[in-house]
Parts: structure tokens; sequence; C-alpha cells
């Protein structure tokens, strides 16, 4: 009979962290039986930032957003809309759709389930021991899931003032008239989108927009989010705020602009959360810009405690913690240890439209010395005409073999069109097998087929051309 929770202090495995990396290492651990301990700070943060502060509430955010878009479109075919979003309502429906998810992660769920979960501040007391409310626990081995926090922004006058970042947007009692947002990575630029959707005056200040994508791509999204009134300040930094309503914005050529505001969003980056872990005492090291040092393998310093998720640097997504859950699962249990890939990475960026990127970007390709072609042209085909989704591109990189290496698609529902493509990037697929698929008319994916056909003609030189009609007229 399985020991209850609380008289057990040793254990196959310890996993501190119950965000997507943790739970995923924690269901593995459970099928095969082994006895294992997961542990989180209390029971409203188990499921990580994902579902409480993350994917979850933002997507849930867009679609109200696109709702209410929507709905004002209906006005060119007769129909009458009229009405303020009520914010109080729109917070209660993200709220509703986070519950609904955490009936299967919270402590009580995964302890019916046979669980073992411990509620408190974990830190290490040795290089195989970890501590919670004043109980040490054992582990061979440890895995460190604790993912990130949103980064703080330091100017003169933010004390003054309610900062708010995604960790506490979703809790919003008042809608504002004029929000500021500075940074613009994915975080600002969803959240930019959806609450001027809301019938609220955006400005995003920051030094670049999605610097991280395919500068041809993220220019549609910026044109869109323009067009539909999110004011756009970049290259500015914030340097002031002042009579706690104005922000100070300066250029690089020391220009300054005032913009005013009721409700301020920072997003500038994440912090790991490594603080108070005491990981000195369990042979962890950090590099020298505060991150764990972490091998090939995910494993950190003391080779028996293993990083997850965001604490492991680089892509911070939760498709990112279950790629390093693959590979974490494997090494556990084989002899044979497989290295950390990211070379099939993709993520998607959910504003209207949609950015989905994938596979070997062109600056890595660059210096990998990959020989490629790039295939770039509009992403519009005839479903996407009638449906008035009319802002796409797909840019593609393609090998002299023929087999896509990576890319980058801007369209509306990109990260659901783009599916196929990551799949034949990640397998190594021929572009040819696209010619032997039947695209039925008129599916919006035909627009990949589309792209396809553009680097299959290029192939048809005007020495093939004349091969051919000599055939023709040989076998006709």
């Amino acid at each position: 009979m399985k020991k209850d929770f609380k008289e057990k202090k040793e254990y196959d495995v310890i996993i501190i962290g119950a965000g997507s990396g943790g739970l995923n290492i924690a269901g593995f651990a459970s099928r095969v039986g082994l006895e294992f301990l997961l542990i989180d700070k209390e029971d409203k943060t188990i499921g990580g930032d994902c579902l409480n502060f993350g994917c979850v509430p933002s997507k849930a955010l867009i679609h109200i957003g696109e709702l209410v878009k929507n709905s004002m479109l209906a006005k060119d075919f007769g129909m009458d809309v009229s009405g303020d979003v009520d914010i109080f309502k729109v917070m209660n429906y993200i709220d509703s759709k986070k519950e609904f998810i955490r009936k299967h992660e919270n402590a009580e769920y995964l302890r019916k389930k046979g669980i073992d979960v411990v509620l408190g501040l974990a830190k290490f007391s040795g290089k195989n021991k970890v501590i919670v409310r004043d109980e040490e626990y054992v582990g061979k081995k440890i895995i460190l899931a604790t993912g990130s926090r949103p980064r703080y922004l330091k100017i003169p006058g933010i004390e003054n003032i309610q900062v708010f970042n995604n960790e506490n947007i979703f809790s919003l009692k008042n809608k504002p008239q004029n929000m500021i947002i500075v940074g613009g990575g994915p975080i600002g630029a969803e959240i930019a989108q959806s609450f001027n959707r809301l019938g609220i005056n955006v400005s995003i200040v920051g030094p670049s927009f999605l610097d991280k994508e395919d500068k041809d791509v993220s220019e549609v999204v910026k044109d869109k989010m323009q067009k539909e009134g999110v004011r756009f300040f970049i290259g500015y930094k914030p340097v002031e705020i002042k009579n706690k309503n104005i922000l100070i914005i300066e250029d690089g050529d020391g220009e300054k602009k005032e913009i005013k505001f009721d409700l301020f969003f920072v997003s500038i980056g994440r912090i790991l959360n490594l603080d108070n872990l005491n990981l000195e005492s369990a042979g962890i090291e950090l590099d020298e810009r505060g991150k764990l040092k972490i091998d090939q393998y995910l494993r950190t310093t003391n080779k028996n405690v293993i990083a997850i998720g965001d604490v492991a640097g680089n892509f911070m997504f939760t498709h990112a913690a279950e790629l390093h859950a693959s590979t974490i699962i494997n090494n556990l249990f084989s002899p044979f240890k497989k290295k950390l890939n990211t070379d099939a990475m993709a993520w998607v960026t959910y504003t209207d439209p949609e950015i989905a990127t994938f596979g070997l970007q062109e600056h890595q390709l660059r210096k990998r010395s990959i020989k490629y072609e790039v295939i770039q042209k509009e992403y519009i085909d005839d479903r996407m005409i009638v449906d008035e989704y009319m802002d796409g591109l797909i840019k593609l990189f393609i090998s002299p073999k023929g087999i896509i290496l990576g890319g980058s698609m801007v369209a509306h529902n990109a990260g659901e069109l783009s599916q196929e493509l990551m799949l034949a990037q990640s397998n190594q697929m021929n572009v040819r097998a696209f010619m032997n698929k039947v695209y039925p008319y008129p599916t919006a994916t035909r627009a990949n087929r589309s792209a396809i056909l553009q680097y299959m003609s290029k192939k048809l030189t005007d020495k093939n051309k004349k091969l051919l009609r000599v055939l023709f007229h040989i076998f006709n």
C-alpha cells in the first residue's frame, strides 16, 4: 500500500515547480510507477505561468477582442451595434476559463491521482536534498522547473503608480481610456491589440517591435495594428513618469515626447525564478548573466539536478518545456543520452494576423553556412479573400535538395495553417510531397501549395521547357 506523502522522505525524483515542464515529468513518472514528489509554492500557482498569467488568459482576452472587432464589422451589412465593453464581464470570462482548466491542475486532483504534492517554497539543503516548510526530502534526481516572472522597469516616478504586467492585468477592475505598453515583444503586441479592440487607446513604446521575427513578417502585423488605431513609438525609451499620468519618452537623438495614460503596462522581458533556492548548497552554478550553467542534456553543474522550462533559458514557451520533458524522460530511462535539439522549434504570436515561425531562421542558416533558397510571397488564397483576411505573407527557406529548413508565416490563423509546413520541416520531407496532396477548394492551406508551386516553377528552366516540348511531340 502506498505511503502517505507526509511520511515519505526519499524519492526517485523530486520536481520543484508544477508548471508545464514539471507536470509533464510528473505525469510520466506517475504512469511508470516511480516514487516522486511534486512541489509548488501554493495551490493557485499549479499550472504555472501559462495557465495562471500567460497562454490561457491572454488567448481568452484575444478571443473577446476578436468578437468585438467582428461585431463592429457587421455594421457594413446593416447591423446596428451599440454599447460599451464591460471590463468586469471580460475579466470574469477569462477567470472562468482558467478555473475550468484548473479542475485538473490542483493539489487535490493530483493527490487523488496518486501524486505526492507538497505546497510551499523549496530550497536546496544539499546536493540531493530540498527543504519545504522545515521538512527535508531526498531525491535521486531533482527537476528544477521554477519558471520565470516579469522584469520590472526602473524609472523615476514609477514608484507612485500602479504598474501592470501579465500577472495582474487579468484582475483589472475598471476600463481605462488610455493605455501605455512598454515593450514590443509578443506579450506587449497581443495585449495591445486586444485592449485596443475593447475600445481603449493604446500606445506601444520600445526599442523595437517583435524583433525575434523576420522584419518582413512583423511589419505586416504592425501595419494592421496601426490601421486599427494602435500608436507606435518605436525607437523610444521611457525615462520618467510625471504627475502619475504622463510618461516622458526619449529617442536616440534626445527628442522627448509626453504620453498621457491611466493604465501603465510593462512587458520588457523575464527574470528566472532562481532566488532563495540556495543553489550553492547543491553545487549548482550560475553564469555571468545570472542564468543556470547547463549542458546539452539540460543538466546543471550538479548532474543530478536537471533544468526544464523557462529556467533552462532560451525558448520560454510551454511547448519548449514539453520538448525539454521528452529529452529528460528519455535520459532518465535510457543509457543512450539524447541532447536537446531545437532545430524544429516553432512558436506562434497570437496577434491578428498571427505569426507562426518554425525551424531554422536565416541568421542560423548563415551562421551554420547552410545553403538555402528564399521563397517569399503574399499568403492569400480565395478562401481568405471571401473571409476578408487580406494581410498575409509567407517566407520559406528551402535547401538545394528541396527540404524545408524553416520559415515564417503571417496570416489569420497562421498557427494552424502552418502545421503541415512544420511537420515537413521536422521530418525533412521533400517539397514534392506537397504536390502529391489534394487540397480541397477553397481551403486556406492552398496558400501553402501555392508557395511550393512558386518554388517548383523556378526549376522549370528554358532547357527543361524545351525538353518537355520535344517529349510532347514524340508521344503525341
